[in-house]
């Protein structure tokens, strides 16, 4: 019978159909074409179904060419389900239960409870002593102390001021943590606002980047020479990813990181993965691709032969999974389900502390159990996972966060992730407080073992006078007043801070915002103030009064800001 024969003409349109079908869809969502790559063989065992069916649907109708159709689509259809053409079903069939197997098989060859020790050795992490290892801070210029939300706001801002970019782009709302001329800055790119303002803009570009400073809270817009064609905001083949994996189309990315050079060039940093354990366990750097967004152009470097000047290989989410492996691991994986003796894990967040040329990551550890305090502290570099833990018992995060929250409940401000820092030889942390406007109005610190003592000030000068005089009060030790030089604080200090004796001439009160504050005028015509809530034994000062302040001068005002006062 004429319709059972081969039909060559079939198997040329279910060709010319899968081809048309695969080469759209690899092009919408370009997975990396890598056996360890889990998406990779989920798309494939999709797809093969996909093309199963369209080569058995071509077949039936190829078949009953020259039949009625339904009563020639119904014959050929028992043909292949139910009689000799069953064969050639399963043979379509192999590829998509293969892709199954492999997907099944791999994920239990690289599961922790056969790979414990494995996952355990990811990361090497060096025990080190926080006193000689942390210099003790006079004030702090190497920490990310704003977060990320509030550098959106600060970014957001600038563009709103500028009329020729705010009505074609936005910020993009992912921030980079990087250093910067030795300083922490955050930088994002600028993004296309829509589909049509990219049509519009395309031929120039992205016009520049937005760089913030997470330490003075300032906002700077550089406008580049030329502008950024491969961005995340790009479609179709300006789109930055798809730009990358499909000219590295076997590499497994884990995404691109916008970077700033120290000369203003901006880049992409694309971090090339592999698995470690088994065929998809212990995914970690292997590389990376720095590709220049202006050009297209793109190298690829061994992770031990990265420049020293990217700051961003490993994502800290990634960090932090490399020391869970190591902490709840190494005692093996039946020790991290029954007794879980010695099994630690990092709090669920972390900061940015700028060590030299390189971006560090650090967060607090605590026990598996979920306790609310810590046992340690662990820093991990960015571009080469090195980490460093610090025995330190005390109060985590979140606890240090509510316990500055609460002194300042009734201004409601929120008290960004806090970074750990060394006040005289005592593990302190150290945030600031943003209103909801997300502004830096205060600092605040707290110290780790005792997160009942709280000190907060408008000033880093303020903040820091305030936690050593509460340091001295509580007798803590390693609060002498000296760093590991012997010198005072204030003698490192003193073009900021001071002492001096004065004789009251006038004192007023006066309400600003809702907030009372205190101005003290001595008898040089020098004038100094003071929030009251502050401090309110400040009322029992009077004109005539001999008292010695502690204060701190202002690069803005000729009026000093007062830390402390003695009657």
């Amino acid at each position: 019978m004429k319709n059972k024969k081969f039909n060559f003409g079939s198997v040329i349109l279910a060709v010319i159909i899968s081809a048309i079908w695969l080469s759209v869809n690899y092009y919408i969502y370009y997975p990396a074409i890598n056996v360890q790559n889990t998406v990779f063989w989920e798309w494939l065992m999709f797809h093969s179904v996909i093309v199963t069916l369209v080569f058995i649907l071509c077949g039936i109708i190829g078949r009953s060419k020259g039949e009625k159709f339904s009563k020639g689509f119904k014959k050929n259809f028992e043909y292949f389900f139910k009689g000799k053409g069953k064969f050639q079903i399963l043979l379509l069939f192999i590829i998509p239960i293969f892709c199954l197997l492999v997907t099944l098989f791999g994920n239990l060859a690289s599961a922790p409870i056969f790979n414990a020790k494995k996952y355990a050795s990811l990361l090497k992490v060096d025990s080190r002593d926080f006193v000689t290892d942390i210099p003790e801070s006079e004030n702090v210029d190497n920490i990310a102390l704003m977060d990320t939300r509030s550098a959106r706001i600060f970014g957001d801002r600038k563009i709103g001021s500028l009329s020729d970019v705010v009505s074609q782009f936005e910020v993009e709302s992912a921030y980079t943590q990087i250093n910067l001329d030795n300083k922490p800055m955050k930088v994002a790119n600028l993004k296309y606002a829509d589909f049509f303002k990219y049509l519009s803009n395309k031929s120039e570009g992205i016009p520049g980047y937005v760089t913030v400073n997470p330490v003075d809270s300032t906002a700077k817009y550089v406008k580049l020479d030329k502008g950024m064609k491969y961005v995340p905001s790009g479609f179709f083949n300006d789109k930055i990813m798809r730009h990358v994996q499909m000219n590295n189309p076997t590499k497994i990315f884990e995404g691109c990181y916008f970077e700033v050079m120290d000369d203003g060039t901006p880049c992409y940093i694309c971090p090339v993965l592999h698995a470690r354990v088994g065929l998809f366990g212990g995914m970690d750097v292997k590389g990376a691709v720095i590709c220049d967004p202006v050009s297209g152009d793109m190298k690829y470097y061994d992770v031990a032969d990265i420049p020293t000047w990217v700051d961003r290989v490993y994502d800290g989410e990634l960090l932090e999974r490399k020391f869970n492996w190591y902490g709840v691991y190494s005692n093996g994986y039946w020790n991290s389900i029954v007794g879980q003796k010695g099994c630690v894990q990092t709090t669920d967040d972390y900061g940015y502390k700028t060590i030299e040329d390189d971006v560090w990551i650090y967060t607090g550890v605590t026990s598996v159990t979920g306790d609310a305090s810590n046992i340690g502290f662990v820093m991990i570099n960015q571009r080469t996972s090195e980490a460093r833990y610090y025995v330190i018992s005390g109060a985590e995060e979140y606890s240090a966060m509510a316990s500055a929250e609460g002194e300042v409940q009734e201004k409601k401000y929120s008290a960004s992730f806090p970074s750990l820092i060394n006040v005289d030889g005592t593990p302190t942390y150290i945030m600031v407080l943003v209103d909801n406007g997300g502004l830096v109005k205060m600092y605040a610190m707290v110290n780790v073992e005792q997160y009942n003592l709280v000190a907060t000030g408008e000033s880093q000068g303020e903040v820091f006078a305030k936690y050593r005089k509460l340091l001295k009060s509580e007798g803590i030790k390693g609060s002498t007043g000296k760093n590991s030089s012997g010198d005072s604080p204030d003698s490192q200090n003193e073009e900021t801070v001071s002492e001096i004796s004065v004789i009251v001439k006038d004192i007023q009160y006066v309400t600003m915002e809702g907030e009372t504050y205190v101005y003290i005028k001595d008898e040089k015509g020098s004038v100094y103030k003071q929030q009251f809530a502050a401090d309110e034994n400040i009322v029992f000062v009077s004109e005539g009064d001999k008292i010695k302040i502690t204060y701190e001068k202002t690069e803005d005002s000729d009026i000093m800001q007062i830390i402390d006062i003695e009657r």
